[in-house]
Formats: C-alpha cells, sequence, structure tokens
C-alpha cells in the first residue's frame, strides 16, 4: 500500500464522533441550555473537568516539529501525519482519545507558554519529536508548572522499551547488568534518556558517543549543559576515541543516532554473546545480516521486518491510560522502571529473536497501565 495514496484517500487518520446520538431532546441536554449547568459546575471546582468533560481521557500530542522520525526539522505541518499516527495508536491500543497539536515556533519559552495555556482541554501532555537539548527543559519545566502528568515519548518511552528487551536479553546471554559495558550511540534525547534509565536499574559502565566520538568528563568539543551533566555519571574510565574504538570489550551495543555507521569488524571487538541493539530508522546502524556476520548473539532493530522490534507502541498508550485512570500528576522513574519489568515479564522464555513483545501486542497496553496501580 501506498502511504500517500493512502493518506490523500482518508485524509487524515482521525477522526472526532459524538457519544449520544444528537435530537432535539438530547441538544437541549449536551448542548444548550443544559450545558450551562455543567459549566457552572466545572467553574465552581476546576476538577470535576476531569469526571465531566473529555478531559477524564484526552491527551495531547504535542510537536514543534524540529526532530520528526530520522528525517529532521521538518517544520510542524510535516511532523503532523506523525502526530496523527500517534493519536490513532492512542486510541486503537489504550483507548486513549488523542489529538495532534503541532506548533508553528521552535522557541522554548514560547514551546512552554503555549502547552500550559492549553492543558486545562487535556489529562495528559505527550510531548513528541521536539530536538535535544530544548526538549529536556521544556519537560522538566511543563511537570513543575502543570497538574497533569507531561512525558515526552522519543525520551522516555523509547528509554522503557529499550529496558525491557535488554532485561530479557541479559537473561538470555546470562550477564549482569551491573557487571557488563554499555556503549550507547547518539547523545540526543532518546540516548540521554536511555542512558539515565540503565543507570536507574544498575548499570555501572555506560559510554554514551556523539558524532564527536565518546563523551567524557572534561570534553570540550560539541558538549552542551545535558551532555556535561552525563559526562560525570558516565564513562567513568573516561574512554575517548570513536565508536568504533569504544565499542572494544563492550557487551552491549545500543544505537539511536545515525544509519550504517559500524560494520562487523567493529561488533568483532566486542565480548562474546554481544547484544546488539541498532534502532535509528528506517535504516539501522549497522544491518541484522552484517551484524550476524560479526559475531552478535542477539540483534533488535526499530523494523518490524526483524525479529525483535523495539518500539515505542508498546510503551506509551499503556502509560497513559494508567495515568489517566490513577489520576497521576507525576510519571515516575519508579513507574519507568516498572513498566519496563512489565513489558519484558510478557515474554516468558525469551530467546535469541523473541526477547519482546510484538509492536501490537494487545497486552502490553494492559500491562505498563497496571504499575500505576
Amino acid at each position: 500500500m501506498d502511504p500517500i495514496e493512502i493518506s490523500r484517500k482518508l485524509g487524515g487518520k482521525i477522526e472526532i464522533k459524538s457519544k449520544k446520538k444528537l435530537t432535539k431532546e438530547t441538544l437541549s441536554v449536551l448542548y444548550t441550555p443544559g450545558v450551562a449547568k455543567v459549566s457552572a459546575a466545572v467553574a465552581e471546582d476546576k476538577k470535576l473537568s476531569f469526571q465531566y468533560t473529555i478531559r477524564k481521557n484526552t491527551v495531547a500530542v504535542v510537536s514543534d516539529g524540529s526532530a520528526v522520525l530520522g528525517l529532521g526539522n521538518l517544520g510542524p505541518e510535516g511532523a503532523l501525519p506523525v502526530m496523527e499516527g500517534k493519536a490513532l495508536l492512542f486510541k486503537e491500543l489504550g483507548k486513549v482519545d488523542a489529538f495532534p497539536i503541532v506548533l508553528n515556533t521552535q522557541e522554548t519559552e514560547e514551546i512552554i507558554k503555549i502547552i500550559k495555556a492549553i492543558a486545562p482541554t487535556f489529562g495528559g501532555i505527550n510531548l513528541e519529536d521536539i530536538s535535544a537539548p530544548r526538549c529536556f527543559e521544556i519537560e522538566e519545566r511543563l511537570k513543575k508548572e502543570l497538574d497533569i502528568p507531561v512525558f515526552h515519548d522519543d525520551q522516555h518511552g523509547t528509554a522503557i522499551v529499550v529496558l525491557a528487551g535488554l532485561i530479557n536479553a541479559l537473561k538470555v546471554v546470562n550477564k549482569k547488568i551491573y557487571k557488563i559495558k554499555i556503549v550507547i550511540s547518539g547523545a540526543g534525547a532518546a540516548g540521554i534518556a536511555i542512558a539515565k534509565l540503565l543507570l536507574k536499574y544498575g548499570a555501572k559502565k555506560i559510554i554514551l558517543s556523539d558524532t564527536k566520538g565518546a563523551i567524557y568528563a572534561g570534553r570540550s568539543e560539541g558538549m552542551n549543559w545535558i551532555k556535561e551533566k552525563m559526562s560525570i555519571v558516565t564513562n567513568p574510565e573516561k574512554e575517548k576515541g570513536n565508536l568504533s574504538s569504544i565499542l572494544r570489550g563492550a557487551d552491549v551495543f545500543i544505537g539511536v543516532s545515525a544509519p550504517n555507521l559500524l560494520k562487523a569488524e567493529d561488533i568483532k571487538q566486542m565480548n562474546e554473546r554481544a547484544i546488539v541493539f541498532a534502532m535509528s530508522n528506517p535504516v539501522p546502524e549497522i544491518m541484522p545480516a552484517e551484524a550476524k556476520r560479526g559475531g552478535a548473539y542477539i540483534i533488535a532493530t526499530g523494523r518490524s521486518d526483524f525479529p525483535n522490534q523495539i518500539n515505542n507502541v508498546l510503551v506509551f498508550p499503556g502509560i497513559f491510560r494508567g495515568a489517566l485512570d490513577k489520576r497521576v500528576k507525576n510519571i515516575s522513574d519508579k513507574h519507568k522502571l516498572a513498566a519496563a519489568r512489565a513489558l519484558a515479564a510478557l515474554v516468558k522464555k525469551p530467546n535469541r529473536v523473541k526477547i519482546i513483545p510484538r509492536a501490537l501486542d494487545k497486552r502490553a497496553a494492559k500491562a505498563v497501565a497496571g504499575v500505576f496501580n
């Protein structure tokens, strides 16, 4: 099926439907004059908006279009098809009513101001495809200044599903998280969030790498405030060099960066029973056949045409289903770790080609939502 032709025929992936048939009798209840009574009640007690309006089950999927998929800065119009798709997945998998919102600004303060202004409509905010390092400040500020959950899926959804896959992969290769060396390619939203969550889970030796090579305390080139912060808690031995050189002796490679960065010879430098998560999309950092030629024992990508697809769709519908149902104001690290464990537990007997549930596994949203109980 051609996505362009499908999109042209559909004219968008989602629509709004009435929950009750409109008649002369229901009109007076659902709209005027009856709606005035509901409005007055909500005005008097704003918390009632979570009972009497769409806010109870509605999430805003917000992007400025600055980091769309692996395509880069496409702007708001270019981001809209992706946000629509996200809203579709929210509904189909989590029964959450999500609405795509793209912003014609990439100024941090303006984005924060706009989202705060529209927040009374929604029960939660899902940030999407906002470039680093701005995304970190935007999320942190909104979490502090709003009383509804704010979740940047590119950060935390990715981190949760990576950890879930890694939990099972480590079982298969019989290695412990606190003993292994992990190399992460990509120090943007996803890479940094993955590193943070793996540290919370017990990892001791993580090296982040960007286009300038390994990130270490004291590096001056290509740094920003969040990389500086991460340099203090990662790379304890201050390894330097390019991606290939720091892969030497690594047990795990996690790629959230760019296509075709590695070859089989690079993987051969890793320890035995190496785990390779090459998640650049649509073209991974190394193709599975090439990774296998290099001796990788477990290989995962972000693609559906290879085994072990690491896909955020396993996470965000359940995260917001649970957060909305329990009226959670903050999605904490405790929730994220529990969500990863819950996803991993859905695979009863993990093996080399089955470390994570399938992307459209209906059990995933329920399992993840359950961590909010």
